[in-house]
């Protein structure tokens, strides 16, 4: 029989429903895997109970002929950004060790309602804040892919959702939660090799999830190809009356939908999106995407976004602001870790804990938001940068005036090795590039597999789409998943 571990999260739905094999058998190849994987250092806690107690439940519900639920024997991996009921919840960070919370995030009471189970927490950069999954507290995830090239350096994962891409891409679990600000599930999906999506602003609850940049923050879910996407974001997603940035609409059938017939669709092609010296390989594959979705019937158009090239400098003011107000909250007071040397007064006691508490990233962009938002730079700064999102949205708007999607590559570059960028924060940062624009704007985007560079290593392309129309992405995505005939896979070295 097929190892169970090997099928994704559609295979494993229907072959519970069918009786090809029991939920409880599925749980426990994952919870194996998941066991035996520690190098990847993927995962923070482990909760194989929860994913026994979900498949227990989807078997004994077949059993008496109920109607199965829409996930019902579908263990998945949680980011450790949303909160768990009686779970751990650390954001990776030393400031939040030990913190179990008392309720359930609604994206995650989402899943558990749909039926899935938890075979635990994922580890990502702390806070999300990072592109490599470095600055975690409790140690960087390793990618499970290797350079093909005789290079053995462990390989970046991407972020800030590293530890979700590297257990879907190393079969550890058929899906994961993500969540992306600017561009931390599209660009840990391209390094690996697997599928994400980033939803239109507001598709998905924020309500329980810790905060890095609320007007930027949105969850998704990554898997290994473009159905599993669209069949978990129909369970994440939904309207929240918590959360004042929920969109009151129905959530479409996103899989029923699908289709990768692209006649009478236009796809443009931002000629901004072109940067100083674009790798070889980043631009062949973007042509070959191109190619992929004309013979899938598409019209190709080229569309202008004239302020581009400003969406990097406008998001790292932005979302360090939000950051600097939101992390406020870390005080040692009411939870979390409390650093009180002896003496000390309440002032000594907040600086202490945030000195002990937070990593070296989320200080830095901590002290550049609070810079930027002090009172002799808010309007130099911050209301600049705000100026410049409003006109990056509208470079969007014109362009759909002229197509209905836009194909660009994910990230610059293939994934880089751990240490490679860390020291340099501009570097690191620049990951960042292609996907920040529509992050800004509050589009739906999404990564999926192309190919392979020269190292042997995944490449991704990115389809953006218009506001609330996830159902276009998806299709132009299995359109090219279609043609790229994507199934590399990382060779077991862990």
């Amino acid at each position: 029989m097929t190892d169970l571990t090997d099928l994704g999260v559609v295979a494993i739905r229907d072959g519970v429903r069918s009786g090809d094999f029991t939920a409880r058998e599925v749980a426990e190849g994952f919870i194996a895997k998941v066991a035996n994987a520690k190098l990847l250092n993927a995962f923070l806690v482990e909760t194989p109970d929860h994913a026994l107690a979900a498949a227990d439940a989807a078997d004994a519900a077949r059993a008496a002929g109920e109607a199965p639920k829409p996930l019902a024997g579908v263990p998945i991996g949680m980011k450790d950004l949303f909160c768990t009921n009686g779970v751990p919840t650390t954001a990776a960070s030393h400031i939040l060790e030990g913190f179990v919370p008392p309720y359930e995030s609604r994206v995650s009471q989402n899943l558990w309602d749909a039926g899935a189970g938890m075979l635990g927490k994922l580890n990502m950069d702390q806070f999300a804040m990072g592109s490599s999954n470095e600055t975690s507290a409790f140690g960087n995830v390793i990618s499970p892919w290797r350079r093909s090239d005789g290079g053995n350096a462990p390989i970046a994962p991407g972020g800030s959702s590293g530890g979700s891409s590297a257990a879907v891409a190393a079969r550890l679990c058929p899906g994961a939660t993500g969540t992306d600000t600017g561009g931390s599930i599209r660009q840990p999906a391209a390094f690996t090799g697997i599928s994400g999506i980033k939803p239109t602003y507001g598709r998905c609850s924020r309500w329980g999830t810790i905060a890095f940049a609320s007007s930027l923050d949105q969850a998704g879910p990554m898997a290994r190809d473009v159905r599993d996407c669209a069949v978990l974001l129909g369970a994440m997603a939904g309207f929240d009356t918590r959360d004042a940035t929920s969109l009151p609409i129905d959530v479409p059938d996103w899989e029923a939908g699908l289709s990768g017939d692209m006649r009478g669709k236009r796809v443009g092609i931002p000629r901004e999106y072109r940067v100083d010296d674009m790798p070889g390989e980043i631009d062949a594959l973007w042509r070959q995407g191109i190619d992929w979705l004309r013979d899938a019937g598409a019209e190709i158009v080229d569309v202008s976004l004239p302020h581009t090239k400003y969406a990097l400098p406008a998001y790292y003011i932005i979302a360090p602001a939000e950051a600097s107000s939101n992390l406020a909250r870390y005080d040692g007071v009411r939870y979390g870790l409390r650093d009180l040397p002896e003496g000390a007064g309440l002032q000594d006691m907040y600086a202490a804990t945030r000195a002990d508490g937070f990593g070296a990233e989320v200080k830095r962009r901590i002290m550049i938001g609070t810079y930027v938002l002090s009172a002799g730079f808010y309007d130099a700064y911050y209301t600049q940068a705000q100026k410049v999102r409003t006109l990056i949205a509208r470079d969007f708007e014109r362009a759909w005036e002229t197509c209905d999607v836009l194909l660009t590559p994910t990230a610059p570059s293939a994934a880089f090795a751990l240490g490679e960028k860390s020291a340099d924060p501009l570097a690191m940062y620049l990951n960042d590039v292609f996907t920040v624009p529509s992050s800004l704007a509050g589009l739906p985007a999404m990564s999926v597999p192309g190919g392979l560079d020269a190292a042997g290593l995944p490449l991704g392309l990115q389809i953006i789409g218009r506001p609330l129309d996830e159902q276009g992405v998806l299709d132009a995505g299995l359109a090219i998943e279609a043609r790229a005939g994507f199934s590399a896979r990382p060779d077991v070295w862990w």
